[in-house]
């Protein structure tokens, strides 16, 4: 901050002005001379200590002048032992370090994540100098023994691609850091290949990840989620891919120290493969069958119950959908979309051959009930994957999906695909057909078409009326809802020909048009 803008600002008459103004200038400067001393020779205690303050001085957006400049971003460098790209390329400052050298490295690096976090000039500068190569050079390294410096390593890098497209970029073309951040992952959980796309089965007996390279996992997940939001196809790249898939159908498979470690895992697991072409979750299910599936033929489907079992688990939370479960819905929609053997095993999860017909669909605790109460959730997002994942699931056949969630419930996909009128979407799926159970076939001529059940017999109310009393209740209807129209309160609409909604007048001119000529 300008001393002289200060001196200006000075002489206003308000009080607490003042008072911010100099609290600026004071740790701005305390930055810049933090930055003074770190960039002489002093000993890797004052270094440490100096950086310790400027981490938590750098969580402050407003005091970031002097920390993100050019000569400020290049002093924290030197300090991590990142060479820039335009000092030389990919060198590397990784000399034996003694325990209080390996502290500087680790808070020059922290330093620089707060940075580049909360300083847009920080993220500029980050890429000129081209940070990411010299991150991409000590990943390559892997030195053992210092899980930090990795870890926040690891953290620079998801920062930098996640709030630079031009570093994503250069990072995906020239760095190739997606078989990158691939080695670390399989150096992290210590993958054995047996197959092509096959890690070797951690068994019932393997030990839960260690907490510090679950850590450096998650971040290298994070990171991996970056480069693959854009198109990653290249000469080896759906090899590439399909490796990933494997090493996120592994991690699906183990288990960390707790519980939550465990679903946070399996959650960026998840968000990983959505970016992933379909055509590479095959790699999911082509492994030998443990405990035999051979319905499905022959395709392992332990990975697809616990993309499963994970999605039940983030409904029954009832919260953060949007994040949390939307996801999982989204992945398994489109699995079961493209593969043909994932559907048919999700069906026999989720929609099981119908026998309970007299409970609204809604109502219960199975998977079914609970994706059905998604359907007419608040958030427009939720209520379309849940909807989505179920339409798929029935073939995209309308009348399968009104079958297991009633006309209410679905008419909401209905009106938006353009389906109100009955039909199927535009995806081919098999020939195979549903075969409906005893139970269902007695009750189906009674179900009522839109609860999607066996109601109990209702008084009728006009069964004692007089024929000029129903006539009287119908003509007051009749004038209720035609004020209720002619105040635009309500908008009376009708379903044209091709089954999408219009208003009523219009919906009932189409057809008398089509058939002008017909007797």
């Amino acid at each position: 901050m300008d001393l002289n803008s200060i001196l200006s600002k000075l002489e206003t008459n308000n009080e607490e002005e003042i008072k911010r103004l100099l609290h600026q200038y004071n740790v701005e400067r305390l930055c810049q001379g933090l930055l003074t001393v770190l960039g002489r020779q002093v000993g890797s205690c004052c270094q440490s200590t100096c950086l310790e303050t400027l981490r938590i001085l750098s969580r402050d957006k407003r005091v970031l002048g002097p920390v993100g400049t050019r000569e400020g971003m290049l002093v924290l460098a030197g300090l991590a032992r990142l060479q820039s790209g335009e000092e030389g390329g990919d060198s590397l400052q990784e000399d034996a370090q003694t325990e209080e050298e390996e502290r500087v490295v680790v808070e020059a690096l922290k330093c620089l994540c707060n940075v580049v976090f909360n300083s847009v000039a920080a993220q500029q500068v980050g890429a000129d100098v081209q940070l990411a190569r010299g991150l991409c050079a000590r990943l390559h390294a892997a030195r053992a023994g210092c899980h930090e410096v990795g870890l926040f390593s690891l953290r620079l890098l998801f920062l930098l691609s996640a709030l630079r497209p031009d570093v994503r970029g250069g990072l995906q073309r020239e760095l190739h850091a997606v078989g990158l951040l691939t080695e670390v992952l399989e150096r992290t959980l210590d993958l054995r290949w047996v197959g092509p796309y096959e890690v070797a089965h951690p068994g019932l007996q393997a030990l839960p990840i260690p907490a510090e390279d679950n850590e450096r996992a998650m971040e290298a997940l994070k990171a991996l989620f970056n480069l693959t939001l854009s198109d990653t196809s290249d000469e080896g790249g759906d090899h590439q891919l399909r490796l990933v898939t494997a090493i996120m159908r592994h991690l699906l498979m183990l288990k960390t120290q707790t519980e939550d470690k465990t679903e946070e895992a399996h959650s960026h697991a998840i968000n990983l493969l959505s970016n992933l072409p379909v055509s590479c979750l095959d790699v999911l299910i082509d492994l030998p069958v443990q405990g035999g599936q051979e319905e499905y033929s022959g395709k392992n489907m332990d990975a697809v119950q616990v993309l499963l079992d994970f999605m039940e688990k983030r409904i029954d939370k009832g919260a953060n959908y949007k994040e949390g479960l939307t996801p999982v819905l989204s992945l398994l929609t489109e699995g079961s979309r493209y593969h043909r053997e994932i559907r048919r095993y999700i069906k026999t999860q989720v929609l099981p051959p119908l026998k309970e017909v007299k409970v609204r669909p809604e109502i219960g605790s199975t998977v079914r009930n609970k994706l059905v109460r998604l359907m007419t959730h608040v958030d427009m997002g939720v209520k379309q994957s849940a909807a989505e994942f179920l339409f798929v699931l029935c073939k995209e056949s309308v009348d399968h999906l009104l079958k297991y969630t009633g006309y209410g419930n679905a008419a909401g996909l209905l009106v938006a695909r353009g389906l109100l009128a009955g039909g199927r979407g535009e995806t081919l799926y098999s020939d195979d057909e549903d075969s409906d159970t005893e139970e269902y076939k007695s009750a189906k001529p009674f179900i009522n078409p839109i609860t999607g059940h066996v109601e109990e017999p209702m008084p009728n109310p006009i069964e004692d009326m007089t024929e000029e009393q129903k006539e009287y209740e119908a003509q007051k209807l009749v004038n209720m809802f035609d004020k209720l129209s002619r105040q635009q309160l309500i908008r009376p609409m009708g379903v044209r020909r091709d089954g999408t909604l219009a208003p009523l007048e219009e919906a009932l001119r189409q057809p008398t048009a089509d058939s002008s000529d017909s007797d």
